[in-house]
């Protein structure tokens, strides 16, 4: 679908079965001057039937409705009809495994329902924020689930884990001798599934991932949850006071900044709900920034996929530091624009694709730390 003429408002459709919050989104969005709720639909079939009519940039979609489950239309829209889809889910353990599963089927963001999660006053920033990043969003159609085999087939082979160098394996094997090399990664909209397609294919002995994926608090477990059930390494949401070990990758709890404190064993984890930065929390430059300068010449830092500022200028703090620093590519982002700015602001020393980070990790973290005459020099 083409986007809306430049300067013209953005235009959602509103799908839920519910009336109340129907009007809360429609009121909440309404009261933006560029964005403009052109419809609402009580069901996915309402919602087909308006469709070709009112030309939508982005729909906001409930997954619990009667006649079509929101999942079943969300893949079936991927489908044949792509379009930047923001998913409302409740706040039970259920809904955040299908907040999981909405972001699967090419969801580029997923709130909880206001009734359950937020108050008004919350929605009304989170929603229009998520609605002005799902505008720029670029999705893509998806191709058809395959047919049922007629006859039993060997199960799928699991992602193909990135081989590890000698030297790496090596460094990582014998007792450690640089316990202030980490990896530290920032994501957003389109994050979720981009750090997954990256860490599906990382081997179990790299240096400790420390990562910032902007997500609802309601979801960040269960993401961290599934993550871990599709990885070599071993993944988990961050707690206060924790060592951060060799092998896993730690993601930061929603609604919590996560900063890393460095001892003479490694790094541990804090927690703190300090005032939102580029209005999110966590914020990767929160994390990037409490790397103090001794240990940035020892840190690899990667900006993926995502909407607005954040991470720009604490990876360029980092790089010159002499971390290694590298941002994901434009033309594999769902949204250009955290990339964008830690490119143009010299915060990221390479550009990356997306099916080539797994393996630009694994050479990183091979890569010797780099002398402080090289660090001085930039």
């Amino acid at each position: 679908m083409l986007p809306s003429p430049a300067g013209s408002p953005i235009r959602v459709l509103v799908v839920d079965d519910s009336a109340v919050v129907r009007r809360v989104v429609s009121d909440a969005l309404n009261a933006q001057p560029d964005i403009e709720v052109v419809g609402t639909a009580i069901d996915p079939y309402a919602a087909r039937d308006q469709l070709k009519e009112l030309k939508p940039d982005v729909i906001t979609l409930d997954v619990e409705m009667p006649r079509m489950d929101g999942l079943t239309f969300l893949r079936l829209l991927m489908q044949h009809h792509p379009i930047p889809v923001i998913v409302m889910s409740s706040l039970t353990s259920a809904g955040s495994q299908t907040a999981m599963d909405a972001l699967r089927l090419g969801a580029v963001e997923v709130l909880c329902k206001p009734h359950s999660a937020y108050s008004i006053g919350d929605l009304d920033t989170q929603l229009v924020r998520s609605v002005r990043a799902a505008a720029a969003a670029k999705v893509r159609r998806t191709p058809p689930a395959p047919p049922p085999p007629t006859v039993p087939v060997a199960p799928a082979a699991p992602a193909p884990v990135i081989t590890s160098s000698p030297r790496l394996e090596r460094a990582l094997h014998s007792p450690p001798e640089n316990p202030r090399r980490v990896i530290v990664l920032a994501a957003s909209t389109g994050g979720t599934e981009a750090l997954r397609e990256v860490l599906v294919q990382l081997p179990g002995n790299l240096p400790p991932i420390v990562i910032v994926q902007h997500i609802p608090a309601a979801f960040s477990r269960a993401f961290a949850d599934r993550l871990d059930s599709q990885c070599v390494l071993n993944v988990r949401e961050a707690g206060p006071d924790e060592m951060c070990q060799p092998g896993e990758a730690i993601i930061a709890p929603g609604n919590h900044h996560l900063l890393l404190q460095r001892t003479s064993r490694g790094y541990r984890t804090q927690l703190n709900d300090g005032p939102q930065v580029w209005h999110q929390r966590p914020a990767a430059d929160v994390l990037f920034r409490s790397i103090r300068g001794p240990d940035r010449p020892h840190v690899i830092g990667g900006v993926f996929t995502g909407m607005g500022k954040d991470g720009a200028a604490g990876l360029k703090e980092l790089r010159d530091g002499g971390a290694m620093t590298f941002a994901q590519d434009e033309a594999s982002c769902v949204v250009y624009g955290m990339p964008k700015e830690a490119w143009t602001n010299g915060g990221a020393e390479h550009q990356v694709s997306l099916q080539k980070i797994a393996s630009h990790l694994v050479k990183l973290a091979a890569t010797p730390v780099r002398p402080l005459a090289h660090v001085l020099a930039r």
